[in-house]
């Protein structure tokens, strides 16, 4: 029997900045119950005339973490939720939260396979979430995140993800920056196409599990060049969103 989420007053233990338009927040949860690495939290606000917004985010912090979850948030400036959340809440502030939520787009310590992870713009979030769970477990399967940003700045977790990548088995972490790069740049410089995904890919075998997140375009570009590449599409799973992103 599918057990029915509620709405839960979670609890902001901390906020973290990102990046100029991004902030992680760490939500305690009085009804916890641990996620699996992709899911993500509904966040629901109420203004004083009963009207209600609610936004959908991924969670970023690995499903061992006990008693809390971490949401990563991009503001949106004309996103209602994601604008109070980064102008407005402030630590110690309560609001409404649901999940977890989803199944198809989840990745488990279990599945030994070698994992390919793509993200574009803050699409990094829930394979971050797969990342730290892996780094956890010490699990071995060979994986490789290629993230998409327009510029250095916008990079998240970029600090973090080079720490993880030096850890013994650690995964390889290819960034590339599609509209402006520092000088020293040594990642690449260009959108993500056939030629790349085959260089970071290829190593990987043709059993790899593929996990795709980002803006649409760049989602289904990258599955559709993975299978020109010979990647079954059944290995590939992805999740949209609108516009923004690398």
């Amino acid at each position: 029997m599918k057990q029915t989420l509620n709405w839960q007053i979670a609890s902001v233990a901390d906020i973290k900045p990102e990046t100029a338009t991004v902030k992680s927040f760490t939500l305690q949860l009085p009804d916890w119950m641990r996620h699996r690495a992709g899911q993500h939290y509904d966040i629901r606000l109420t203004a004083q005339d009963g009207y209600q917004t609610q936004r959908s985010y991924s969670i970023a912090s690995e499903p061992e973490r006990k008693g809390e979850v971490e949401i990563t948030v991009e503001r949106i400036d004309d996103g209602e939720v994601s604008t109070y959340l980064h102008d407005v809440v402030i630590k110690g502030d309560r609001i409404e939260a649901r999940g977890p939520i989803g199944g198809y787009f989840v990745w488990e310590a279990s599945m030994t396979d070698p994992l390919l992870l793509i993200a574009g713009g803050s699409g990094v979030v829930p394979l971050m979430s797969m990342i730290r769970h892996r780094a956890v477990v010490k699990a071995k399967n060979p994986t490789a995140l290629l993230y998409s940003s327009r510029n250095f700045e916008d990079v998240i977790y970029y600090n973090e993800l080079e720490q993880l990548s030096k850890a013994n088995g650690g995964p390889q972490i290819f960034h590339t920056l599609t509209r402006s790069q520092p000088a020293d740049w040594k990642g690449y410089a260009r959108r993500i196409d056939e030629k790349m995904l085959k260089e970071v890919a290829g190593p990987l075998g043709k059993s790899v599990q593929v996990f795709i997140c980002g803006p649409t375009l760049m989602v289904e570009s990258a599955a559709d060049a993975l299978v020109k590449l010979g990647i079954d599409s059944n290995q590939i799973r992805t999740e949209r969103f609108g516009p923004t992103g690398g």
